[in-house]
């Protein structure tokens, strides 16, 4: 089995209303890594998203943002890894993070879903498993539980918007790491803060 990477999906929601607020940074992520590598990703009802191929260090590699709501992404994420026999090691789910600061975007393998409903439907359409990657932006906590959904689903402070997106470049300018040397990579982004 292949330890390289062969399928990057970004967690969000469609729609305009939800474009570029916090729990959208996945597919901000898938975005800007689609763009710098020239990808157009298709809607493909197969597969539940819009969708894209592409190779980094000579590994091919799927692009994936779910067109179902949040917590219906682990439908995508199933249909596309079933059909191409990609295990769940080959699989890097990028997510927005309470429990990072904005200008954070960590890698870490396995783990639980953290209260991300994203995460949970990944979880739960992959029999359980949770050993997939995960690319962990950070967008900060709004200090109380309570003002958890409408924090996540607002768009972040001009400040904060700066940060996510500078960790979320450095974040792609590493796709090789990520893609082929993953702990490498790990010891890199763990340490990276935007400033």
């Amino acid at each position: 089995m292949s330890n390289a990477i062969r399928l990057i999906t970004g967690l969000g929601n469609p729609g305009n209303e939800y474009d570029r607020t916090r729990h959208n940074a996945g597919f901000d992520f898938i975005d800007e890594l689609a763009s710098t590598l020239n990808v157009q990703l298709k809607s493909d009802k197969k597969y539940f998203g819009d969708v894209g191929k592409t190779t980094i260090n000579n590994q091919d590699v799927w692009l994936l943002k779910p067109t179902t709501f949040m917590n219906r992404s682990g439908q995508a994420v199933q249909a596309l890894a079933q059909f191409y026999k990609i295990e769940l090691s080959e699989i890097l789910v990028a997510h927005d993070e309470l429990d990072l600061p904005p200008g954070t975007a960590k890698l870490k393998t396995g783990g639980g879903h953290g209260g991300h409903n994203g995460l949970r439907d990944i979880i739960a359409r992959m029999s359980n498993q949770r050993d997939f990657h995960r690319l962990r932006i950070g967008i900060g906590h709004p200090g109380s539980s309570d003002q958890v959904v409408s924090f996540v689903l607002g768009k972040p402070t001009s400040k904060e918007k700066t940060l996510i997106q500078n960790a979320i470049s450095e974040a792609v300018q590493n796709r090789d790491t990520i893609v082929s040397h993953w702990h490498k990579a790990m010891t890199h982004m763990n340490q990276f803060k935007a400033e």
